[in-house]
Formats: structure tokens, sequence, C-alpha cells
């Protein structure tokens, strides 16, 4: 080897020495030329890798200083001649000789389907040896940054690779040193933890794997708010069935809230439920439903929980539920389309795959329902027609659903069997209570215990929190906590509740309860009711409080004792409404006015800089939003990868939802549009489009009433963008007009070129290449005008995309080649990628079948480096058809295979498509 990149940058002689190539810079130089070996780089990209942003006028004088040195350095080395190529250098070199290139090339081989799995492990043994430390190690810049990035995932995904080989010749344990060592190194890359898993479970540690999978849903947890993938959890479940042999695991979702400690009592009703049960076998064409109604904290959701997990071992499909928060008194009603988006996400539907309207996602829901057992938990529930679409169409499931309200519509047509849950008597009462407190204090203490069971009015909430106080209050005696609690209940007229006669009061149970916090706890619990969202992280919480996040831990454990928080989740924490009511009124009437506006702030400010975060992982190339910097004491995650940004705004989507709404309704309207901004791009890759039209209509209004020209224009188009997404395309074109219009009277020419793009997509929707040409051509002219070179070059290669479409082949090869010219000065791989596999198309449909080979290698390399699996899907996909079309059948199985390798562990709905050339291939 005589060119190193993965540890320090060098060149190597022939007795091993190994030369610097001088300071950090020159080392970036060299570094610059030999990732693209064999290819000329013009001065400009030189430039740009190596100072970046901080280029100075004396950069290119500086530049040809170094390469001269370099020449030297490689003239003594006796490798490599670096010659002037055509306004930039050349380093002609054997790529064999270069680290990477070689580490590539092994890996490549290895991923071929005719190669066995012993000579795999060798060939990625080979690439992994050639590591020596971290990537250019001491290599300053952004650029280098990325490459190491890149790189580090490249290592991982071999390491992976290699697990897997060894697993399938039946030796996993030679990488569980490996696999561990790296998974220390990034404790939060899924495959990565996944295949370590198998490998231990494989080696007879079984043990081992599982605590490896709790410490890493843990970690994912606390450090991003998200839990495990699909993958991971499969592989968990395959564990815990001993079931590692096979690959098919069916999703069997597991949903169901923890159990209520200590339950006691409703005899009667749980005897309903198995009886609706049991009536179930009876009737085999039809849907059981069963509606627990009654007053709020009088122990609906208890009971359905309790009797659930008593009998889920009848439903081995699953067990759903969710929180229809059909009484929030400052949340949002949840939607039933959101619901079924919830349900089928839990059912491993991938993001692209859920349908956008109702019924659609009612009939997906249904269909992955037929011939399943499984129970489905409906809680807080306001109507029937909330619940309506959520029901299975096939018999074999079981439904509950909890409200307050007596649902007869369901009962009448549906059928719906009611169980109404009233207070329960005064013995039960006692009972609930008892059996939380330790037998021999409560023994000897009846009449306080008696006393305790009046003061909370039988109310099964009100009795869980004052056996809580006791129970964290060990020192004290019952007949003090009763003492306390009738205390409590003087001087609350003011907190009654309208309308929840049997439960007026439950106040007296807060207060008391709320009394007894320390200052922490009892302010943050305040802060937990500003927010609108169904529930908060542990960041979040963090920023309400103005705390670090270490110290918002032992707050939110107490509140979580005294069962004024419920962790429903791991790292999720959600109030009943009624908590939430009476924490509002306690910040309303203790904080001023300026400390909860500045508790909501930062907490608005976590969602918002969180999602530009997210969204600079998912488009790092677009123009920034001129943002405020966040409050002080606003908690901003750190999303390393494009993968955690999709996690975390995948688990964040309805909180971020209900923050916008938040903020639109407090007129935070900067932060509306801003946050509509941030949303913008993970709504539509996820086609969330409802979602986004109506998140950009919210922008709209704000940056109306802002009066913000530029916001309203940006407003406008990309409402117009989710409009065409959901088949309106005429509303789509005058939102467009619209912002063409601002944009030009604001003279933004970007803001215009951005706007002809999106009309041409419309355009494209519509198949009317022509106009989409005339659009995108604007677009490039603009962009060109205003210097904005990565989106001309994009633009560029949209024109001759759709010129191609046209069959103005060579028309589209010209205009491809002069925006590659463009991506490549400017060190643009996504856009040098996407033109490659275009240029590779056009050659396609030239007949020049070496030459588009040649280029979707070419966007196939460079997809791996940008790390976009579904853009190398889709070109390795295309590669296949033009191999089928050069006669060479196996290359084209072999391709498609890749691809849809890929699109399989995506869950992307391209994979039929692939399938059915691979049948017909």
């Amino acid at each position: 080897m005589r060119f190193h990149m993965l540890g320090a940058v060098e060149v190597g002689l022939g007795d091993d020495t190994r030369l610097s190539p001088g300071s950090p810079k020159q080392a970036a130089v060299l570094a610059a030329l030999l990732l693209d070996a064999g290819r000329p780089l013009s001065t400009e990209t030189l430039v740009d890798r190596v100072w970046g942003e901080q280029a100075h006028d004396r950069a290119h004088r500086t530049l040809h200083t170094y390469v001269t040195r370099i020449r030297r350095l490689l003239e003594q080395a006796g490798v490599g001649v670096l010659v002037r190529r055509g306004g930039g250098y050349l380093l002609q070199v054997d790529r064999d000789e270069v680290d990477m290139h070689l580490f590539r090339r092994l890996v490549d081989r290895a991923s071929r389907t005719d190669i066995e799995d012993p000579d795999r492990v060798v060939l990625l043994g080979r690439a992994l040896a050639l590591w020596r430390g971290e990537p250019l190690a001491g290599v300053p810049g952004e650029w280098a940054s990325r490459v190491r990035t890149t790189w580090q995932g490249y290592r991982t995904d071999v390491v992976v690779a290699q697990a897997q080989a060894y697993l399938r010749l039946g030796d996993p344990t030679v990488m569980v040193t490996p696999l561990t060592q790296l998974l220390d190194e990034h404790p939060l890359v899924e495959p990565l933890a996944a295949t370590l898993i198998q490998v231990l479970h494989a080696a007879g540690r079984p043990a081992e794997a599982l605590s490896r999978y709790a410490d890493t849903r843990r970690r994912l947890i606390e450090e991003l708010g998200v839990e495990p993938g699909a993958h991971l959890r499969a592989v968990h479940q395959q564990i815990l069935r001993d079931d590692a042999d096979d690959p098919a695991v069916v999703a069997v979702p597991a949903l169901l809230p923890l159990d209520v400690h200590g339950f006691t009592g409703r005899g009667a009703e749980l005897r309903r439920l198995d009886a609706a049960l049991a009536g179930a076998d009876e009737q085999p064409t039809s849907v059981v439903i069963a509606a627990v109604t009654g007053t709020a904290g009088v122990g609906k959701t208890a009971l359905a929980v309790h009797w659930g997990h008593s009998v889920r071992h009848r439903f081995p499909d699953g067990q759903l539920y969710i929180n229809l928060r059909g009484f929030d008194p400052v949340g949002a009603t949840l939607r039933p389309v959101d619901a079924l988006r919830g349900f089928l996400e839990a059912l491993e539907v991938g993001p692209q795959q859920i349908p956008v309207g109702l019924e659609a996602r009612s009939g997906r829901f249904r269909s992955l329902l037929a011939d399943r057992r499984m129970l489905i938990v409906l809680d807080n529930a306001s109507t029937a027609d909330q619940v309506r679409p959520l029901l299975p169409g096939s018999p074999g499931s079981f439904v509950v659903i909890t409200s307050r309200n007596t649902l007869p519509g369901l009962i009448a047509v549906e059928g719906a069997q009611s169980i109404e849950l009233d207070l329960p008597s005064t013995s039960d009462a006692r009972g609930m209570l008892m059996r939380r407190i330790d037998p021999a204090r409560s023994a000897a203490a009846p009449e306080a215990v008696d006393r305790i069971v009046s003061a909370c009015a039988r109310l099964p909430l009100a009795l869980s929190i004052a056996a809580a106080r006791a129970a964290t209050r060990p020192e004290h005696s019952l007949h003090l906590l009763a003492g306390q609690l009738v205390d409590a209940r003087s001087g609350l007229d003011a907190f009654a509740f309208a309308a929840i006669d049997p439960v007026s009061d439950v106040r007296a149970v807060f207060s008391w309860s709320y009394r007894a916090l320390s200052p922490a706890a009892a302010r943050l619990f305040r802060r937990l009711g500003l927010p609108t969202g169904p529930d908060v992280t542990v960041p979040a919480a963090a920023s309400l409080a103005g705390l670090p996040v270490p110290a918002v831990r032992a707050p939110l454990e107490e509140l979580a004792d005294a069962h004024l928080l419920t962790e429903y989740r791991p790292g999720r924490y959600a109030h009943h409404d009624l908590l939430r009511v009476y924490a509002a009124e306690r910040a309303e009437a203790e904080d001023s006015p300026a400390e909860r506006a500045a508790a909501l702030d930062r907490l608005l400010d976590h969602y918002l800089h969180t999602a530009i975060a997210a969204d600079r992982q998912l488009h790092p190339h677009r123009e920034p939003v001129a943002a405020p910097p966040p409050a002080e004491g606003a908690t901003v995650i750190a999303l390393p990868d494009r993968r955690t940004a999709l996690a975390w705004y995948a688990a964040e989507h309805q909180a971020l939802l209900g923050a916008l709404d938040q903020a639109a309704n407090t007129g935070r309207d900067v932060f509306v549009w801003h946050l509509a901004w941030a949303m913008a791009t993970y709504v539509d890759l996820q086609g969330h489009w409802a979602d986004w039209a109506r998140i950009q209509g919210s922008a709209l209004d704000a940056t109306t009433r802002l009066g913000d020209r530029a916001g309203q224009a940006f407003a406008h188009r990309s409402l117009g963008l989710a409009l065409a997404q959901l088949g309106a395309h005429d509303q789509a074109l005058k939102h467009l007009g619209d912002a063409l219009t601002e944009y030009g009277d604001l003279g933004d020419r970007a803001g215009q070129a951005h706007t002809h793009n999106s009309l041409a997509r419309v355009h494209g929707k519509q198949n009317r290449p022509g106009d989409a040409l005339v659009e995108t051509q604007a677009a490039s002219r603009l962009f060109g005008e205003v210097g904005q070179h990565v989106n001309q070059a994009r633009a560029l290669n949209n024109v001759g995309w759709y010129h191609a479409m046209l069959g103005a082949y060579e028309d589209a090869l010209a205009c491809c080649i002069e925006a590659l010219k463009i991506h490549q000065r400017v060190d643009d791989g996504y856009g040098e990628a996407n033109t490659w596999d275009s240029i590779g198309y056009v050659h396609h449909c030239l007949n020049d079948h070496p030459q588009a080979v040649t280029s979707y290698h070419r966007a196939i390399d460079l997809w791996r480096e940008v790390g976009d699996r579904y853009n190398e899907a889709d070109t390795l996909t295309r590669l296949g058809d033009t191999y089928l079309a050069a006669d060479d059948r196996p290359a084209a199985l072999a391709v498609w295979e890749q691809a849809l390798s890929i699109l399989t562990d995506l869950d992307h709905p391209d994979q039929p498509k692939v399938r059915a050339k691979l049948r017909g291939g």
C-alpha cells in the first residue's frame, strides 16, 4: 500500500517507511486528490475542500505551493504523477495503491452474489485490515469531517456484513469482540446493535444479547427520545421466541401501557368483559366491541388495561392501544386519520406505504387485521364517529372502548356492549387504598383509611394519588396524612370542576400531593400544564424547566412516584387530563405571565431548533431559515445522521403539530412559519401531505399577520407543492403563481427560481414535460444569475431529464454534462449522483449500453458516499434494465437482487416492481 487515508494521510515507501505530506492543509490537498485519483479536480473544488468558507484571496496561490510540494513528495517516493489538467489537477496513481479505493474494491467484490461466504469473510477481513484509525486523521475542515462520517458508516456496514456471513457459516463467536468495540464507539447505530445481539444469541449468550438490547433501547430513548426501529425490535422478538433461524418475523405489537399496580375490585365489570370475550367465540362472523363508560378519573383506563393484560394470551397477534384524547382540556382531540397512522406504524407499515386519506388508511388497517386475533383498546374516545374508522372489519379481534360519554350510536349500530363504571363502593375503595399501602400500617389505622377514602370521594384517580403519598411518607402515620388531606380541602372552591359533580373534591387530593413536592418537582409540574401536545420527552421537560437534561430526571421521577405524572412509555410522560387542568391552573396562580411565556418559548425553541437540525440532515444543501437563536435553557438535540433525524421526526410528529398550533394560538407567528419551514422536507419525504398542507396553511396565515412577504412567498410555494402531492393541481398552480408574484415584487430571483422548479414538478405530475421543461429552464437561468450553483446544477439536470422525456436525447446529454461540471466544481455529491443517473438513462435510451453501465456505476458509488440508500436502489434498478437490454441477464439479476435487498430494508413500496423484474427478467 502506497497511499494511506484510513488513518493519518501518508505516502508509503517500499521499505514500509511512511512520509507525512506536511502541514494539515497540505495533507487535505493530497487527500482531496487521492479521493478522486484518476479524475481531474478543478482548482475551485480543491480550494473549497481545503478552506471551505474560510477561503481567502491567497488560497489559489497557496494551493499551487502545496501542489508543488506534493509533487516533490511523490517524486521522492517514486509513486504517482501529479499533472496540471484543464484548469485543475490530476493525480495519476494505481487506485489499488490507495487504501480507500482498495477497500471499496474488496467490499464490492465481496458483495457479488457468486461469492461464497468463506471467501466473503476473507475479502471483508482484508478490507477491514486496511483501517489504522480515524479516516483522514488530523485533516481539518468541513469536507474532511463529512468524508470521515461517510467512511465510518462504510466501516460499520462492512463489519455488519462480515458478521452476517459468519452467522451463516455457524461461527459467530469471532465477531463478538469487533462488534462490541464498534458499538461502544457508536452506541446509537441500530444495525450494529441488532447484529451484535444476533451474534451473542447465536454464540449461546442470550442473557448478554437481551442486556445489550435493553441498553441500546435505553440510550435511544434517553438521548434521542425514540424507540428502537422495526429491525432491532424484530431481532429482539426472535430472541425472545428462541427462533433466530426464522428471518420472517410478523409484527406483533404490544402497545398496552403498564398494568396498574395494586389493582383491586371491579369484579362485576371484569366478569362482564370476560363474558363479552366468551361470547365472541359464539359470534364467529362479527367483531365484538365493549364500551366502558363513566366519569373522569373513575378508573376506565385502569380497568381496560388491567383486563387486557389478563387476557393478552388470547390475542397472539398482539395488542394495540391508543389514547384518543377525546376530553383533553388543552390539546386537540386525536383525529381518526392520525390514530390510524399510529396503528399502521405499529404494524410496521413503512411510512411511504401509509395511504393519505381516512378511508384508504382505514381500509389498509382492516386488511392487515383480517385473519388476525388482536386486542384493540381505544381509550378516552369522545364520539362514535371518532372510533368507527378504527374498528376492524373482520372477526377475530376484540375492541375495548373507554369514554366519558355513553356512545349510544355505537351501541345501536355496531352492537357495542355497554359497561357503565360507577364510583366504587366504600368497601372496594378501601380495598384499592389498602392494596397499595403496607397491610400492617393500614390495619393499624382503619379510621384513618376511612377518612382518606371519604376525602377522596371514592374516586380511583384520587385514591391512587393518596396511596402514593402514603407510600412515599412511611414515617408519617395515616392519621397525620388523613388530617393533612382533610385540611387541604378547605379554600379550594376556586378550583371546583364544572360539570363533574362526583369528583369536585379531587382537587383537594391534587393539592395535598402537590404541596408535598420538592420545589423543583412542583415547578416542573406547573410547567407541564403548558404544552398542548400528547406527551413530553425528557429533553422537552428539561426545556420547560430551563434545566439541563440530567437535572430534570429527578423531578420527573418524583412526579411519577407521586402519580402526578405517568411514564406511559420509557422516556415519554403524560398527564391524566384532570391533572393537566390542575397543573395549568397552578401555573397561572403561582407563576407570573413572563415566567409562563418564557417556559413556553423554551419548549417551542426545543422543537424548532431540533427540527432545523433534523432538516439539515435530510436536506444539507437547503438555504437555512433565519430563525432567532434558541432561548437560554432550551435543549436542542444533536442528531448525528439522517436515520436519527427521521426517527426523531417520526416520534415527535404529533408534538410538533401541537407546538405549531399552540404557537399560532398564542401569537407566536414567527415560530409558526419557521417550524413550518423546518418540517417541510420531512412531511414531503414521508408522504404526510395532508399535514404538509395544513402546516403551510398555518404558515401562510402567520406570515400574512406578520406582513412578512418573503415568508408569505415561501408558504405559498410550499403549500402549492403539498396540494400538488394531494392531486389538487389547480389549487397548487394558483398558490405557486402567487408565490412567483410575491418573489417578483420582492426582487428575489432565487425564490423565483425555486418556484419555477416547483411549477415544473407540478407539470411533470400532470404529464406535461414540455411545460415542465420551460419552467425548469427558467429556474436554471435564475439560479445561475444569483450564483446558487448547487441549485443551478440540479435544475440543469432536471432540464436534461425533461429533454429525455421528450426524446431529445442529445440535448438532454448536453444539459446533464453541463450540470455535472457544476456539481463537481462545488463538490455536491448528491447532485452529481443524480446527474450521473440521468446520464446513464440517456445513454440507455441511445442504446449505448456500455456508457450507461459506466454512468450508473458512478452514480451508485456516489449514492453510497452520501448515504442515500433509496436512490442507490433506484439506480441499481435502472442498471439492471440496461444489463438486460445488453443481453447480460445474470448481471441484471445480480443488481436487481441488491436493489431489492435495500428496498426491503427500507420497507419501500417499489419492492413489487423489482420483484416482478426478478421473476420476469
